[in-house]
């Protein structure tokens, strides 16, 4: 079977606060054919990580990589790494797979009033620009 496997199951396959919900939920994306994961999945993932959990950032990204190991994932990778590359630079990983869409959507600069997203971007050589 190929599935499209909602935040919640993502979340329960890491966190251990639900050991029934994370047996079915290890158990379903490993009998999967195919475990497509949407970025919107993945953008929530990491927020829920960080603020419900109180996860760190570098927890977070092995959390993530994790997710991109599993044998079966089907996810836009080039997204993931500039979420990841953002993430582990200090900022917020849906700030990184948004930029990555805009420019694949054809959007020439990125544009915030998120002082640190404009920052780490520029640094990493984007196009980015501070609203006022």
């Amino acid at each position: 079977m190929k599935i499209a496997v909602d935040t919640d199951v993502l979340l329960r396959a890491v966190v251990d606060d639900n050991l029934a919900q994370q047996r079915v939920a290890v158990e379903a994306l490993e009998k999967a054919d195919l475990v497509a994961v949407s970025l919107q999945s993945l953008c929530e993932f990491a927020w829920v990580l960080e603020r419900s959990y109180g996860v760190g950032r570098a927890d977070i990204a092995a959390s993530v990589r994790a997710v991109l190991d599993m044998r079966n994932i089907a996810v836009n990778r080039p997204a993931v790494e500039a979420g990841l590359s953002l993430l582990e630079s200090g900022g917020d990983f849906a700030d990184g797979v948004i930029a990555y869409d805009g420019r694949w959507l054809d959007g020439e600069t990125f544009v915030s009033f998120d002082k640190k997203a404009v920052k780490l971007l520029t640094a990493q050589g984007q196009m980015a620009q501070l609203l006022a």
